[in-house]
């Protein structure tokens, strides 16, 4: 028998990470989200970030060590933004910030593709990427024959 349910969308990613006071100036300092709840009591740390109000990101301090790439789990955190130019802008301020880049400036997610943004590391290592549909159609492809975020 098959019942009819809704289609399934993200409802919020939650992280992992070694130290919630650093991660969480990150993701509200560097990338504009709102503090929407935290607890703070020893062993038992986390952080509710969001948007107009809606959850987005968890943290959690959990983690003893960094982000490791060939572990099985989260890949990287994908976030969308309304056009290139806004990317740019999280750009010139993640750089501002010292933030390590897996690349130079927006590019594309792939040779011929329209989409594309930029590609940068949290404080633990996380992989991040701020992309868009649209606007990168001139930006370059740093993996021919690969889609942009699936290696960097």
């Amino acid at each position: 028998m098959t019942a009819v349910i809704s289609t399934l969308r993200t409802g919020h990613v939650g992280l992992n990470v070694t130290d919630i006071t650093r991660s969480l100036a990150f993701y509200r300092d560097a990338l504009g989200f709102d503090l929407l709840g935290e607890g703070k009591e020893d062993g038992r740390r986390f952080a509710f970030l969001g948007q107009g109000g809606d959850l987005v990101l968890t943290l959690w301090q959990q983690a003893e060590s960094g982000y490791e790439p060939a572990s099985a789990g989260l890949h990287h955190l994908a976030l969308s933004a309304g056009t290139v130019e806004e990317v740019r802008e999280y750009e010139i301020r993640l750089r501002r910030l010292g933030v390590r880049f897996a690349h130079d400036g927006v590019v594309a997610h792939r040779e011929g593709a329209a989409s594309g943004g930029i590609f940068f590391h949290d404080p633990d290592g996380t992989r991040l990427e701020i992309s868009v549909p649209s606007g990168a159609e001139d930006a370059p492809v740093p993996t021919p024959g690969a889609p942009t975020c699936g290696f960097f």
